[in-house]
């Protein structure tokens, strides 16, 4: 079963979220939020395996609230966002967020999505999110090169650069020729390696290295 937490300070838009995925059979939503203080308390106190943030919130705003979840806690924020490019989406990204969602997407949009990022694959598939990543890194600063980077094994490289084009774990065992648990352990050692919390950053991180 995949837990939800929906943290929008519009009512009406968790009460629609929660009518889609509750009609899912594997998805049940655990907790809702209104505010980015109250979205902290909540997911510590639910541990979700996802959490639908919105972007702008009263109060903490969703960037801080993120940064806040996905340094204390193992559940995986996604972001919900009109897609205009938002400075918040950007910092939100930095913050740890595992991918963005447009609030116009349709039921079946939403609950891959959800999916996805339960399964740690986040959402960076649609050209949309390329093309959003790809505006990140020309808009912001180049990063400070990784110390652990250095310790990437040659394989673990190839996995940082080919995250950097936005593939899932299927793509990326297919291209490798290598199973989905082993894309899954690759992954997961590029991440604590390079001390990320997301294949999202990884995929900014390997932009900006020209990866």
């Amino acid at each position: 079963m995949i837990t939800v937490a929906l943290i929008d300070d519009h009512a009406a838009i968790r009460l629609g979220l929660s009518m889609i995925l509750s009609r899912e059979e594997d998805m049940e939503v655990v907790a809702e939020a209104g505010n980015g203080a109250s979205a902290v308390t909540v997911v510590r106190t639910h541990q979700p395996d996802v959490v639908l943030m919105d972007i702008r919130l009263p109060g903490v705003d969703g960037i801080e609230a993120t940064r806040q979840i996905t340094g204390s806690t193992r559940s995986n924020v996604l972001i919900l966002t009109t897609f205009d490019l938002d400075e918040y989406v950007f910092g939100a990204l930095r913050a740890g967020a595992s991918g963005f969602l447009l609030k116009t997407a349709s039921a079946d949009e939403l609950t891959h999505a959800v999916r996805s990022v339960a399964a740690g694959d986040g959402v960076l598939a649609p050209q949309a999110a390329r093309t959003l990543i790809g505006e990140f890194v020309r808009s912001a600063p180049t990063s400070v090169v990784p110390a652990g980077l250095g310790e990437l094994t040659g394989r673990e490289r190839q996995v940082l650069a080919l995250l950097g084009t936005g593939m899932s774990n299927a793509e990326l065992a297919h291209r490798l020729g290598v199973s989905a648990p082993t894309v899954k352990t690759h992954v997961s050692r590029v991440l604590s390696k390079l001390n990320l919390t997301s294949r999202v950053q990884a995929a900014i991180l390997a932009h900006e290295l020209g990866l």
